[in-house]
């Protein structure tokens, strides 16, 4: 029986066979190269979310969605920019190499394109350090390096690759209330637009993670006062801002989880450090998308009444 191609394969997988399948893959790879799997799984999840969101790239129509432009692949001067044969490859600098033994170097092969991914780290060395030098030198830009590598974090710490669950960032039994605000004009030091929805409620409402993700960023800030940005394996930085106060022990760097505390509602902001009470206590929460060049904020509130519903949902199954 023939295999299936890679297209066909993502077609006809479940999404939990699809897990497996990039799971299996990455384990090859650490066997194979004696680097951790969940660096080559952190590679993995960048490059598909950016292929999702960006036009000049090709959309993913296999398992792995690590990108890499034929010129690369098979060498900056071969004359075959779609070359499959690891010797002319080789002769012109490309970094294709076969994987699965069956004799070519296919671009459009999962186990050909994550072995080749996978000899370019190795050429660099096997410890984290030496794995950020390499990933800079091929995307020469210190925040995606970051990204991969936060992403990289949330697979070790979890041991899984499935991390996309999320949940309303304030307690469901929770006495609040919120609308669509995201684009209204906002005139407190200078005319902008609102980035976010603010949820109203009481002092002291707790604020809870609403994905699994790390900690970037953690302050004070004059506009959103007391706030926290954590940044998910979808390359979403949720920003959770007027805080009253910080979750116990909460540092950058920290591994997060859904329904985790951070923090609390308040009405800090709008000031120098310490400045509260200047409007109604509430939660203003953003989300941002980085597409590799950039980062742009995009409406929340869609997704706050999807989780919202889920997990109501999930709550009277139990």
């Amino acid at each position: 029986m023939l295999p299936l191609s890679p297209s066909f394969a993502q077609e006809t997988l479940s999404e939990d066979e699809m897990y497996q399948k990039r799971f299996e893959l990455y384990a090859k790879m650490e066997a194979v190269t004696q680097i951790p799997w969940y660096y080559f799984a952190g590679v993995d999840q960048y490059e598909r979310n950016v292929r999702r969101v960006r036009k000049d790239i090709p959309k993913q129509t296999s398992i792995i969605g690590i990108y890499i432009k034929p010129e690369i692949w098979a060498g900056p001067l071969n004359p075959n920019s779609e070359d499959i044969h690891p010797a002319t490859i080789q002769f012109f600098n490309g970094i294709g190499q076969d994987g699965n033994g069956d004799g070519k170097a296919d671009l459009n092969d999962d186990e050909d394109l994550l072995y080749s991914f996978a000899n370019y780290l190795q050429s660099y060395g096997t410890d984290e350090e030496n794995l950020k030098i390499a990933l800079w030198d091929y995307y020469k830009r210190d925040k995606t390096v970051a990204l991969i590598m936060g992403h990289a974090k949330l697979f070790k710490v979890f041991d899984s690759i499935k991390l996309d669950k999320h949940v309303f960032p304030l307690p469901l039994h929770a006495n609040y209330s919120y609308r669509n605000t995201w684009g209204d004009a906002r005139g407190w030091g200078g005319r902008r637009m609102h980035e976010g929805t603010d949820i109203f409620a009481n002092y002291g409402v707790p604020v809870r993670s609403t994905c699994y993700g790390v900690i970037e960023m953690k302050g004070w800030n004059k506009f959103g006062g007391w706030r926290i940005g954590i940044r998910d394996v979808n390359n979403t930085y949720h920003y959770f801002a007027h805080l009253n106060g910080f979750a116990k022990d909460l540092e950058i760097g920290q591994v997060v989880e859904p329904g985790q505390m951070i923090g609390s509602v308040g009405s800090s902001g709008y000031g120098p450090p310490g400045t509260s009470g200047k409007f109604p206590p509430h939660l203003h929460y953003g989300m941002y998308k980085d597409n590799g060049y950039n980062e742009w904020s995009f409406d929340p509130f869609p997704h706050l009444k999807s989780w919202e519903r889920t997990e109501r949902a999930e709550k009277r199954k139990r």
